[in-house]
């Protein structure tokens, strides 16, 4: 039976790892893309130990782990935690981020908090990791003969460290919640019992809940983890009482890969898309041989039953907005087939966004995939049984992540789930839609082939552009965009959602959601802007912040569409001109001329502040030299309180 603890969906035994590591150098090429390709192995704590040990050398060398994101965070907690931080930027690396950690000194929460010269309230840290477990929170012991007293007094400690961080360095908090140590004292009726250890604990996670939505933090559900691995592998009282550990050496590597799979998504490294392998992944059998009727698939057999539970685990996905695709060395007509025909499939061909069944090779085919979606390599996962087809697509994209597999097809969910790829710290309707919205897409190339040009293909579309300010339903969805989007993203900076809010409350700021909608279907929120104003020798100025735009909407107009809808809101304003920026980064050269072919022009030099390598471009609305005229669209606008705009 696997066990997280040990990480099974990962391969294992990388050849030459340490010589690996050594012979790394802070100039070499592609080096960020080598450090994410050994964090897809699970190494000893020792080899991770030298990976964290040999990124920090680099850093300080001046390397650049591009396209991993640098981020920073700082560890609060009331145990001994630098053997676990160990393994932190193994587990980093390997959901997308190039990670450097700092550690407060042991059990000092209070006083680090509140503190504002301390370590987790200094500039440039993006999350503080507060890593807190029962004993901090004075839930133990016995049942209290003032439950009531004993979680307010728990709650209120929380608070007040929260708020102080909040105050002190406006960092993202990350909460945990509290795991349940295997001590009963009323054996089954702990559950019962109202101010038992396991009652108290189960009302404080409910809690910490709570106040993660009310302060805009996230929350790694460490709880469910320790439930999950088993409580007596979690706790080691032997380790806790010598060294003051907070759970067993053995679940580091775990604890580490779930923190790591949190704060890669919150910086949009989620993956997006689930690329399934067919004949032994999706069904019993080899359709090309074996014919549809001789499938084992459906209730009545426990291996068909297995293979349904995939199914239904891939429809889940889609259900929350995963992309699914299929790539399948198949003649395409034959691997249709059982989508058509079997009675048993759960997934019909309508869930599948692009159907790539051919005799290619299959790395090829996942380029086409990501291609044709217009997704990055390095947001699929790639499911398939074979492990020769797993080795082979590792070595030819090591971007790609793919989950080693078991013999037994029943464990595949839960391989696929444990391993985090599709991790999420918020959802909305959007998120629901994307899916569907890829597979509508078909049907807008359909359109497309029909229409006799671009003019009236994006006219028969009937497309309508919402408008609105920032507020408090659009702000989970905006902060995701904005810390998911890299292609389409002018400047790519990372905001909060208190970064969000205090945009909404800034009375210089303009703030745009931008909604897109035709007749095949909603696309939700697909672009956001923020623009400041200020007061400048040449005239009130509006300088564009933040412009992004997811990538399923391009070609259609869209950017020309959001731009007339800035230069109405500053000429109301009385803007003399708006400035925008472009700041180069790996994966955004798409736009490098976004701001020239929408008119502005570029300024030769840059004020003082502005780094080396950004473009600033104009676009002037001044009575005498403003000749910007609005476009001719084909797009119906909306203005949804757009009363409430105001600056």
């Amino acid at each position: 039976m696997p066990s997280a603890i040990d990480l099974p969906w990962l391969p294992t035994g990388r050849p030459g790892l340490r010589a690996e590591l050594l012979a790394l150098h802070p100039a070499q090429p592609k080096l960020g893309e080598q450090l994410h390709s050994i964090a897809g192995y699970h190494l000893k704590s020792s080899e991770a130990a030298l990976f964290g040990k040999r990124m920090r050398q680099m850093r300080a060398e001046g390397a650049s782990f591009a396209p991993l994101s640098p981020v920073s965070v700082a560890v609060l907690s009331n145990a001994t935690f630098d053997l676990v931080i160990d393994g932190l930027p193994l587990a980093a690396a390997r959901h997308g981020l190039a990670a450097q950690f700092v550690n407060a000194p042991f059990d000092q929460v209070m006083q680090a908090a509140l503190d504002p010269t301390s370590e987790v309230n200094q500039p440039g840290i993006d999350f503080v990791l507060l890593a807190l477990d029962h004993r901090w929170f004075r839930l133990e012991g016995g049942a209290s003969e003032n439950p009531a007293q004993r979680l307010s007094d728990a709650v209120e400690q929380l608070s007040t460290v929260v708020a102080a961080l909040r105050t002190q360095g406006g960092s993202t908090v990350v909460l945990q919640t509290v795991p349940l140590p295997p001590l009963p004292l009323f054996g089954s009726f702990d559950i019962r019992a109202n101010g038992s250890q396991r009652a108290l604990i189960a009302k404080l996670n409910d809690a910490i809940v709570a106040l993660a939505a009310e302060t805009s933090s996230l929350v790694a559900d460490i709880a469910s983890l320790a439930a999950s691995v088993g409580a007596d592998h979690w706790f080691d009282p032997v380790a806790w009482n010598l060294y003051k550990l907070p759970f067993s050496s053995r679940c580091n590597a775990i604890y580490a890969d779930v923190i790591a799979r949190l704060l890669g998504s919150a910086r949009g490294k989620a993956r997006k898309c689930l690329v399934l392998d067919l004949d032994n992944t999706l069904w019993g059998g080899v359709v090309g041989d074996d014919g549809v009727d001789a499938l084992k698939l459906g209730q009545g057999s426990a291996e068909g039953e297995a293979f349904l539970a995939v199914q239904n685990m891939a429809l889940a996905l889609k259900e929350r907005g995963i992309i699914l695709a299929v790539a399948s060395k198949n003649d395409d007509e034959v691997a249709r087939l059982p989508f058509r025909n079997h009675p048993d499939m759960v997934l019909r061909e309508r869930d599948i966004a692009v159907f790539q069944a051919n005799w290619l090779d299959k790395a090829n085919n996942l380029e086409a995939i990501a291609k044709t979606l217009n997704i990055g390599i390095d947001t699929l996962v790639f499911l398939d049984d074979n492990p020769a087809e797993r080795a082979q697509m590792r070595a030819a994209l090591p971007q790609v992540a793919i989950p080693e597999l078991p013999a037994d097809p029943a464990w595949y969910p839960w391989y696929l789930a444990n391993a985090g790829y599709f991790e999420a710290v918020a959802f909305s309707d959007e998120d629901r839609l994307r899916a569907d919205s890829y597979a509508a897409n078909a049907l807008r190339a359909a359109v497309s082939t029909k229409a006799r040009d671009l003019g009236d293909y994006l006219t028969s579309l009937e497309i309508v552009v919402q408008y609105a300010p920032f507020d408090a339903v659009g702000r989970p969805r905006i902060t995701q965009l904005i810390n998911k989007s890299n292609q389409f993203n002018l400047t790519t900076r990372r905001y909060t959602e208190a970064d969000i809010l205090a945009y909404e409350q800034n009375d210089n700021a303009i703030t745009l959601q931008v909604r897109l909608s035709d007749r095949f279907g909603d696309f939700g929120m697909i672009g956001v802007i923020i623009g400041l104003l200020s007061e400048e020798a040449e005239g009130r100025t509006l300088t564009i912040d933040t412009w992004l735009m997811s990538c399923r909407v391009l070609g259609r107009r869209v950017e020309e569409a959001m731009l007339a809808e800035i230069v109405r809101l500053g000429r109301s304003f009385g803007v003399r001109r708006i400035v925008g920026i472009y700041i180069p980064t790996a994966k955004n050269h798409m736009v490098s001329e976004h701001y020239p072919k929408l008119g502005f022009a570029e300024l030769d030099a840059a004020p003082d502040g502005i780094e080396d390598g950004v473009r600033r471009f104009c676009l002037d609305l001044s009575p005498d030299g403003g000749a910007y005229i609005p476009p001719n669209l084909p797009h119906k606008i909306s203005h949804v309180d757009a009363s409430t705009l105001a600056i």
